[in-house]
């Protein structure tokens, strides 16, 4: 007997798969990649905690269906802010159960809990998601089994219901209780996951697809740096540190131009590659002002294919009027 569970890394997905596998049913880990997943959620820490349960781990990159289908026409609305939940859940789920049959499996797994998120995770919206993914009984939420009516795995003695758990709310005390018996390590605590639901992230994902259709493409670039518009309609993404760099490095595409300083320290920046001279000439005065710099010099300034001589402010004052999330 086979099963795929939904997993994002978390505790609750993993503790779901662990509360199967322990019954002698091989669990499959199937983590859907949406594009969103926040940087915690890295593949090295879901493998990780697959390791610890003993199961396997395969990954799904859905990220252009999602931003076509779900991101911005969601039947079911957002929540607090850029996540569209239920129908993220439904379409992941749905997207499972094709996997089924290829995958061998006779059902679905999910580590959701009844009441524990206000907008997804509702006693309705349970049922919501389940009939959006026309899953119908086949998908199993083991750790609030005894508090939902039986599914047909438990009907048919696939898994047995009394080893299920009935956790309602939005208490971990059950779920941290369980993790420290079977020896879990290294779990992420509750918050992390999807970035639709950070506050911050969704102001930016709202500000960019003001000026610009977004693509599978774009989204390594919201999810670093100091993100600023120009007044010209230029979009600015500046590195705050080490990590930042790399990551707008790696993520620039021909939407954009690369910045950086050639005779003093400072940090990478993206700049739109259709941006006016006027902006180009602010975008490089601004990368200058985050470097180490200092006031009335000047600095050589690589804006793509250009090298332009600037300035830096006299503080970091003047740049911050151009942030998105001020």
């Amino acid at each position: 007997m086979r099963a795929i569970s939904l997993f994002s890394g978390g505790l609750d997905s993993t503790l779901a798969a662990w509360l199967v596998k322990k019954q002698g049913i091989e669990v499959i880990c199937l983590n859907v990649d949406i594009g969103f997943g926040s940087t915690k959620s890295k593949l090295e820490h879901m493998q990780n905690m697959c390791d610890q349960i003993g199961v396997e781990l395969r990954t799904i990159d859905i990220r252009d269906q999602y931003l076509r289908e779900i991101l911005f026409n969601p039947k079911y609305g957002y929540g607090k802010n850029f996540n569209p939940c239920i129908d993220c859940h439904g379409n992941m789920f749905r997207i499972a159960k094709e996997l089924m049959e290829p995958w061998g499996a006779s059902f679905l797994i999910s580590g959701e809990v009844v009441g524990q998120r206000p907008m997804s995770q509702r006693r309705d919206a349970l049922d919501i998601v389940t009939k959006l993914s026309e899953t119908d009984d086949l998908l199993l939420r083991p750790l609030s089994a005894k508090a939902l009516p039986p599914t047909l795995p438990e009907r048919e003695g696939w898994v047995d219901r009394e080893q299920l758990l009935g956790i309602t709310g939005r208490s971990r005390e059950v779920q941290l209780k369980l993790a420290e018996e079977i020896g879990l390590k290294d779990f992420e605590k509750p918050g992390g996951g999807c970035l639709l639901t950070d506050e911050n992230f969704s102001k930016k994902l709202a500000e960019f697809v003001k000026y610009d259709t977004l693509e599978v493409e774009d989204i390594a670039l919201l999810k670093c740096g100091r993100h600023l518009r120009l007044p010209d309609g230029a979009k600015l993404v500046v590195g705050r540190h080490k990590e930042d760099n790399e990551m707008i490095d790696a993520a620039i595409t021909p939407k954009y131009k690369k910045i950086r300083l050639l005779n003093a320290t400072g940090p990478i920046a993206a700049l739109s590659a259709n941006a006016s001279d006027a902006d180009k000439a602010l975008a490089a005065k601004i990368t200058a002002t985050y470097g180490k710099t200092q006031p009335g010099q000047t600095y050589e300034v690589q804006v793509g294919d250009e090298v332009l001589k600037v300035e830096p402010f006299d503080s970091k004052a003047p740049c911050q009027e151009y942030f998105i999330n001020r």
